[in-house]
């Protein structure tokens, strides 16, 4: 399959130029024209890319590129990566908010499908694009085994604060670093917050508002997307892929 052609469906799938984000995604760096293999990954840093050339990528597919804010010098370590890449000849694909806010293979939605939740709307503009969502669970679910279905269907849940009910029906979801739209959550009537990460200002938010929220990990929550993204495409191109996991701890 050549380079073009998957560049070209996932720019048109995941609306890379609609979508204002906090750097050029997309195609970020090109590479052999012919892909056999695509690897996804979370990352796409040097210890990343070496992991993708062993596995034999010739497309990495991430939702953490290395291109962020304004033009940086190719010099240092991150020069070092990018000749890395370069003399690699591999093709570097990266989507951040687009794989977030993707309404059918995204971050939030593919974690609500995981949990087993029904996605009822999205919610937390960032840039002007909805990148969360709210689901329900119709009947209920215990707090304890919606913490058990994450462990068992995405990964290790790092903290879980219960200021809420301990039967949840609606839940705010939010990958990566969404701690922040924990009061956001509580006024649109959620029992329950999931999101990555927090800091020590948002911790007393949960608190504050009554609220569960389940702080699975900024590295594990964004798995699912590249993972949901990769099979689709090879479904669609019959390119094999593999998503290749490299936990950060944070």
């Amino acid at each position: 399959m050549q380079r073009s052609e998957i560049a070209a469906y996932l720019d048109t799938y995941l609306r890379i130029a609609e979508i204002k984000d906090y750097g050029p995604q997309g195609l970020q760096i090109e590479g052999r024209a012919e892909v056999r293999k695509v690897v996804g990954m979370v990352d796409a840093q040097l210890p990343c890319l070496e992991a993708a050339l062993s596995s034999g990528a010739d497309m990495v597919l991430v939702h953490h590129g290395i291109f962020w804010g304004p033009p940086q010098r190719i010099a240092g370590s991150f020069g070092q990566l990018v000749r890395a890449y370069i003399a690699a000849d591999v093709n570097l694909y990266a989507a951040h908010l687009a794989l977030d806010a993707h309404p059918e293979i995204g971050n939030n939605v593919e974690l609500a499908r995981r949990l087993g939740l029904t996605v009822e709307e999205m919610f937390a503009p960032v840039n002007g694009l909805p990148i969360g969502v709210i689901a329900t669970t119709p009947h209920g679910i215990k707090l304890d085994y919606l913490v058990d279905r994450f462990a068992q269907n995405v990964g290790p849940v790092q903290l879980v604060q219960a200021h809420g009910s301990r039967l949840v029906h609606k839940v705010g979801i939010i990958s990566g670093s969404g701690a922040r739209e924990i009061p956001l959550a509580a006024a649109l009537g959620c029992d329950t917050f999931l999101t990555g990460e927090t800091s020590h200002a948002d911790f007393y938010n949960a608190q504050n508002a009554g609220l569960n929220v389940i702080y699975g990990g900024h590295y594990t929550t964004e798995t699912v997307g590249v993972q949901a993204l990769g099979e689709h495409l090879q479904e669609r191109f019959g390119v094999a892929f593999e998503f290749i996991d490299l936990p950060t701890g944070m």
